[in-house]
């Protein structure tokens, strides 16, 4: 090309040279990429080829032709700062050409990666941090363009930064209790302690279903219907009993007491029967009764079952319970109670009575 050029001694005419050559290197581009590429990816069994080829064809030849002008403008002679500002804004225009190809295959990566994972409905938390990060992944994208864009025009950039780590450090002083919940969230999330969904019991007390896992709060609805919202910050260094995990299913433990003298053997056998009977206590692993102790009024036994889901627990204690009542009256099971005998002495010297408990029986 330099000895093409060389021939050439008028400066336009070598700049125009100059840029029909790079246009025609350009064509030359196009055709490799759409009538050579295009066809190999359309072999292929994958599809993401054929569309980031899409995306790369046309700023690969318009950066061709832009080098060309680039190339062109050292041969022209605008005098200052003419020349400064036509080359800074040809290599402007070139930096735009990929930021912006940037920006679209972010998104289209972004959109891509979200249609296979398919998220669903219960798996919020994931959902938000994801929308997150490619929020995050936008505005790194921005940063870096307009950097480039000040770079080209060589502006200053040292007054900046240091402006922008001075206001860096007020605002990580003022929103303090924000980053703690959102890297409270970010802990959550890699801990995989819970998620939407589930049943959990806080170190309070209060027992619900996690309902939303944000950037800033949980929220979780209880049995009352009242919603509870703790900040992720709290809730990263509390003590939480996940009942849903590791398995969705949960254990439920029924104290009964049967009145001495009943035939254990009889009782064990239709509190199996009644847990057995019922839709919403899991087959595997089965029900079982344990004797547990000798109480003062009663022999105190104990039904373990498992339930599908800890949302079941109410229902199926309810429903156990009425017809456990119901079986024992059938069966003549005596559910005792505490009674008490009172006995009346008379009183030395006169007639009347004096209450006083004598002790305390158990009903049989």
């Amino acid at each position: 090309m330099e000895q093409i050029l060389g021939l050439v001694r008028s400066a336009g005419l070598k700049a125009a040279l100059v840029v029909l050559i790079y246009a025609a290197l350009s064509k030359v581009v196009d055709l490799i990429l759409t009538r050579i590429l295009k066809r190999l990816f359309q072999k292929t069994p994958f599809t993401f080829d054929d569309e980031l080829l899409e995306f790369i064809h046309a700023p690969v030849t318009w950066s061709v032709f832009l080098l060309g002008c680039i190339h062109a403008n050292l041969y022209l002679e605008f005098g200052q700062p003419w020349d400064e500002i036509v080359l800074c804004s040809l290599q402007s225009i070139l930096t735009l050409v990929w930021w912006l190809t940037a920006f679209r295959m972010t998104n289209w990566a972004i959109q891509r990666y979200s249609s296979s994972i398919q998220i669903q409905k219960k798996e919020r938390f994931g959902r938000n941090i994801f929308f997150f990060f490619k929020n995050i992944i936008r505005l790194t994208i921005i940063g870096i363009g307009v950097f480039l864009l000040l770079s080209v025009w060589k502006v200053n950039l040292t007054p900046l930064f240091a402006s922008a780590g001075i206001a860096g450090i007020a605002v990580a002083l003022a929103a303090k209790d924000t980053l703690a919940n959102f890297f409270g969230g970010i802990s959550i999330f890699a801990d995989k302690s819970f998620k939407v969904g589930d049943y959990i019991i806080l170190d309070s007390g209060e027992r619900g279903e996690v309902v939303d896992i944000g950037i800033r709060s949980t929220k979780m609805k209880t049995r009352d219907d009242v919603m509870i919202t703790m900040p992720n910050s709290i809730l990263a260094n509390a003590k939480i009993i996940n009942e849903s995990a590791p398995e969705p299913r949960f254990r439920l433990r029924i104290p009964i007491g049967v009145a001495y003298g009943s035939d254990l053997d009889l009782v064990e056998e239709v509190l199996l029967g009644v847990a057995s009977a019922h839709s919403l206590v899991s087959e595997h692993p089965e029900p079982r009764v344990r004797l547990r102790q000798f109480g003062e009024s009663s022999i105190d036994m104990e039904l373990l079952c498992w339930v599908n889901r800890p949302a079941n627990k109410g229902i199926v204690l309810h429903e156990i319970l009425k017809a456990v009542y119901k079986i024992f009256n059938e069966r003549g099971i005596s559910i005792p109670f505490p009674q008490r005998d009172i006995h009346l002495f008379p009183q030395e010297g006169t007639k009347d009575p004096v209450h006083s408990v004598a002790g305390l029986n158990d009903s049989k």
